[in-house]
């Protein structure tokens, strides 16, 4: 997983599922969508994050749309949606990056603590 870009309340990250990301069944493991769409979104509260400030996830959310073949290369990117002074949430896709196709989406909730 390597991070692709950043702006204020927008992030995306590049990643390419390889054999070691499947599970017994031999697709990619659900996990590996959540761990880069969870990135992704927490990246993009970070991006509103007040300094002093450090945030934590209350929860998020995953749903797969459709399988990544492996060795395909996808871009996952999390917009905020709302940074408040105790919350931010955000939500994400995953898509192909030659294809655009949707493989996955995701939401968080995060509470902001002052350090």
């Amino acid at each position: 997983i390597q991070l692709h870009s950043v702006e204020a309340g927008k992030v995306s990250f590049r990643a390419t599922p390889q054999f070691a990301h499947t599970n017994p069944v031999g697709s990619v493991h659900g996990g590996w969508y959540g761990t880069l769409l969870d990135s992704a979104l927490g990246c993009a509260v970070m991006t509103a994050v007040p300094k002093g400030y450090w945030y934590t996830t209350l929860e998020y959310k995953v749903n797969l749309t459709r399988a990544i073949p492996l060795n395909t290369e996808v871009t996952a990117t999390a917009i905020l949606d709302h940074a408040g002074r105790t919350t931010a949430t955000a939500h994400a896709e995953i898509r192909g990056t030659l294809d655009d196709k949707l493989y996955a989406t995701g939401s968080t909730t995060c509470i902001l603590m002052l350090g």
